[in-house]
This record gives structure tokens, C-alpha cells and sequence, in this order.
């Protein structure tokens, strides 16, 4: 619970997919947390358009899948740039992109937040920040005239990519600057005689329109060497003349839904946390969309993030622990901005662009290269630095087959309560003596894997580990194989690592 003198354990800033994410996950581990949001309701506009399967594997790491499910559609098939990607339904459960619109992903985080107890104020956007050794003081702006103020221990900003409170807390946002200017918008097209236009390039740009729902459609237009001030308001007037520009025709386009702007600006938060002050989301990093990533890795934030800040908020684990969050996120923001930009510059027009697309797109039907793209873009590969030579160190837990005495099971299931898991697959009783000292903060299964062995992105198959500690968030904090002995030296220290100092006695 939060302390007598303070509002919340938390306050999150933002109510969109990933602040959302972030305050359910955090109650989850029985933090006291306020989401506030500037706006005074969802916008209901589509946005984001998709999730990747490391995604949909954490959605189902906490039970919730089954209602983004019900409210999207699997594509078999996804893409690096408009270049074509298969997928290999041996790498997850969940090998394929659901296409599913951000304001449905809202208000599916948003109904989850309100079962958990999570508290959204809305028209409450921040003003200023206060840092001192117990806490912080988050001023807020509500309404036209009012303000108001609230005490956390940490606060969280996940406020998109123009971040007030990346900007109060002083941290730095490096990058490059946009070289191009895209347009979006969610329209009606009565003259379009096809069902939908991919990636259709042009000598200026490019352009798609591909329906979400039957009677509109989503408009795309790209027009390279064309730079809009951000600041610059966008209308439906500008997307009909960008479309007439690259097409030759509006195919009779009216009845906008939403209507806006991106480009290909990418930039990263110089650090992920000033003090108690940390960012997630659009507020540490933004990207051209390429890939549908940034919605993704923002989701993916905010679950490697929340059960680390909720256990330094209830005492569980040092304030150390929270360094590991730049640690791990840092560099997969990197990598994403570095693919982007990659994307970017192959979707340029041109002849010698469409001649690097031709052998780029040959490169492509090997194996290899396929899977290195798709796990990529999925994060399925995505390994952090825990320590350790297992080959499961760091990466994401396979989601296997289970039986324990209680019945058949499997590895996410075990995660549903956000809680680290330590999983004994030899029975041998090393790990359970080793394991009291957390009683309470472990969940100490014993179970049986009747696979031969396990597939993990990035590594191939491997052998069925005897027994391997799973954080939170889905990745093995240590494992050991057969016969390599029970490793309880190095269990203790990835115990007291991630889940703090053993309880004394």
C-alpha cells in the first residue's frame, strides 16, 4: 500500500497502451498506483494498427489474451519495409500478427485497469515535478483553470513522444531528424475499384489504403524530401491532395474519422530514469511505424518495468533494481530505431532504392535472413543481460507443456499472478531447499516436460533445462541443464538479484 503521507505508490502519466499496461502490472504486485491523463475521454481514433507475438505472448502471460483475440484478426504474413515476411509456427504459440485497432487496445487495458483497482483521472495533465529523497510531486493542470498536486514515490511518464514529462525531468532526447512527411487518415473510398492498394510506390513517395472495416478505409500516403513542421495543423484536405499528388486521384475519398502525421524522426531518451522520475513508451523513444513496432515496444516496456518498480516500492527489492530497466529496454529501443531508420530508407523512391529493394527482397527467401528479420520485428529474439551461459539465460521463456501433480499446465499459465516462478523439471530437491529463503516471493513449481527439447528464436532447439528461475516478465533469470549439476551458487545470486536478499532464518 502507499505510504500514509503519499497519494500513491506510482502515479503513470498517460492513459494509452502503454501507461495502461504499466498500472496494471503494477497492481498486479500490489502497488498503489493513479494513472492521470490529459485528455477528458478516449479519443476512439484506430492509431497503431497491430501487435507482434512477443506482445500477444504477455497479453497471455497474465490470462488476458482471449479478449484482444476476440477483437482483432491473425495475419498469416507480415512485413520488413513492404517486403513480405513468413512466419514459423514453431516459435510461439502465437506466430502471427493480430491486427487490432489502439482504441480497441485501450479500452480492453482500460476495462482490465478498472477490474484491478487501478484509479485514471482524467483531465489531469502535468504541470511540474518535484523530486526530493521520499518522493515526488506531481503538479497537475485540470481542467481550464483548476490545478491540483499529487504525492508518489516514483512517477512514471508514459506521454507519448512530445513528453511533458521527459522535458520536466531534464532528460536529454537525441536522435535524427525526419527526412520525409506521411499522412494517415480513416476515410470512406467509393471510387476505389480494388479491395485494397499495398505499398503502391510512386516517384514521390508511396501510398496504401486498406480496410480495417467494411465501408472505409485506412489511407497512407509517404512523400519523401517533404518536411511539415510537426506544429503544423493537419487536415483531410492535405491527405486528398497528398493522395491526388502520388495516385493521380482521391478515388472520392469523404467522411474522415481521424485524420494525422508522422515521419521518420527517431529519437531515444538519453536515460530511461532521472531519480524517480522513469520513462516508457513513445516518451523514451520514437520511430518512423515501420513494422508496427512501437506500440509493441512500448507494451513490452512497461511489463519488463512494472514488477521491478513494484517490488522496490514494497520492499522487496533494493532501489538497484531499477537500474536494470535502462539496462535491458535501452538497447532494445536501439535496435528498433535502427531497423526503422533501415525501413525508411528503403521505402525511398528512386531507381537505385528500387534496385536495393529487388536484391534486398531476394535475400529474403532464405531461411536464415527471414528468421533473422522476423524475430526481429516479433522480439521474440530479444535476450537481456542477466548473467549466465545457459542458453536461456535472458530470453524469453518458451511457453511448453507442463504436468504437475495437479494436472497438465503450461508455462504462461504459471505467470498469470505476475510473480517470479521457479521451476523444477528434474524433481531432484536442490532448488525447493534453496528456494525458503524467498518463500512467499517465489512460486516454487515442480512439473514435467515430455518434449524432448525446447525452440528458442536466435538459438534452434535445445535440451529441456532440469530447472530455471522465470521473472515476472517472462525471461529466465537462470537455468541449468541435465547433468551440469544443481548451480545453487548461482540460483541464490539470481534470487537475490531479481527478487531481493533472502528472508533472514
Amino acid at each position: 500500500m502507499a505510504h500514509t503521507d503519499m497519494d500513491a505508490d506510482v502515479v503513470v502519466a498517460g492513459a494509452g497502451p502503454t501507461g495502461l499496461m504499466l498500472a496494471c502490472e503494477l497492481r498486479l504486485a500490489g502497488a498503489d498506483v493513479t494513472v492521470v491523463e490529459r485528455l477528458a475521454e478516449r479519443t476512439g481514433e484506430s492509431r497503431a494498427g497491430g501487435m507482434h507475438s512477443r506482445t500477444l505472448e504477455v497479453l497471455d502471460q497474465r490470462g488476458i489474451l482471449d479478449r484482444f483475440l476476440a477483437a482483432g484478426e491473425l495475419q498469416p504474413v507480415g512485413h520488413f519495409s513492404g517486403l513480405y515476411l513468413e512466419f514459423d509456427e514453431s516459435e510461439s504459440r502465437h506466430p502471427y500478427p493480430l491486427m487490432i485497432l489502439q482504441s480497441d487496445i485501450e479500452r480492453l487495458l482500460e476495462e482490465r485497469a478498472a477490474e484491478l483497482g487501478v484509479r485514471v483521472r482524467r483531465s489531469a495533465e502535468v504541470s511540474g515535478i518535484r523530486q526530493d529523497e521520499a518522493g515526488v510531486t506531481v503538479e497537475l493542470r485540470t481542467g481550464d483553470t483548476g490545478t491540483a498536486a499529487l504525492r508518489a514515490r516514483y512517477l512514471v511518464g508514459c506521454d507519448g513522444g512530445r513528453s511533458t514529462v521527459r522535458r520536466l525531468a531534464g532528460i536529454g532526447f537525441p536522435g535524427t531528424e525526419a527526412t520525409m512527411t506521411a499522412l494517415i487518415g480513416d476515410v470512406e473510398l467509393p471510387g476505389l475499384t480494388e479491395d485494397y492498394i499495398w505499398v503502391r510506390r510512386r516517384a514521390g513517395g508511396d501510398y496504401s489504403a486498406i480496410a480495417f472495416e467494411p465501408g472505409w478505409y485506412r489511407v497512407i500516403t509517404s512523400e519523401y524530401d517533404r518536411v511539415v513542421d510537426r506544429d503544423e495543423p493537419v487536415t483531410f484536405e492535405q491527405l486528398r491532395e497528398s493522395l491526388v499528388r502520388l495516385a493521380g486521384t482521391d478515388y472520392g475519398m469523404h467522411s474522415p474519422r481521424w485524420v494525422s502525421r508522422f515521419n521518420d524522426a527517431a529519437r531515444q531518451a538519453a536515460s530511461y530514469r532521472q531519480g524517480r522520475v522513469l520513462l516508457a513508451g513513445d516518451a523514451a523513444h520514437i520511430h518512423f511505424p515501420a513494422g508496427g513496432q512501437g506500440l509493441n515496444m512500448g507494451v513490452q516496456d512497461a511489463v519488463n518495468l512494472g514488477w521491478k518498480l513494484a517490488s522496490v516500492v514494497r520492499g522487496r527489492a533494493p532501489e538497484a533494481l531499477l537500474d536494470s530497466y535502462h539496462a535491458e529496454r535501452h538497447p532494445v529501443g536501439e535496435r528498433v530505431l535502427h531497423n526503422t531508420r533501415a525501413q525508411s530508407a528503403l521505402a525511398r523512391p528512386g531507381a537505385q532504392t528500387d534496385a536495393l529493394r529487388e536484391v534486398f527482397g531476394s535475400l529474403m527467401v532464405f531461411d536464415d535472413v527471414n528468421r533473422h528479420l522476423r524475430s526481429m520485428l516479433t522480439a521474440l529474439d530479444i535476450r537481456y543481460p542477466v548473467g549466465g551461459d545457459h542458453p536461456l539465460a535472458g530470453r524469453r521463456v518458451p511457453d511448453a507443456d507442463l504436468k504437475t501433480s495437479d494436472g497438465a499446465t503450461r508455462v504462461y499459465e504459471l505467470l498469470h499472478a505476475a510473480r517470479p516462478v521457479l521451476l523444477d523439471l528434474c524433481g531432484d530437491g536442490g532448488t525447493a531447499a534453496v528456494a525458503g529463503g524467498w518463500a512467499g516471493r517465489v512460486d516454487l513449481v515442480r512439473a514435467h516436460s515430455e518434449d524432448d527439447g525446447w525452440s528458442v528464436p536466435g538459438v534452434g532447439e535445445i535440451p529441456v533445462p532440469a530447472a530455471l528461475l522465470v521473472r515476472p516478465d517472462g525471461h529466465v533469470a537462470w537455468a541449468v541443464s541435465p547433468g551440469d549439476g544443481p548451480g545453487t551458487a548461482a540460483l541464490r545470486e539470481a534470487l537475490t538479484t531479481w527478487c531481493g536478499p533472502a528472508r533472514r532464518g
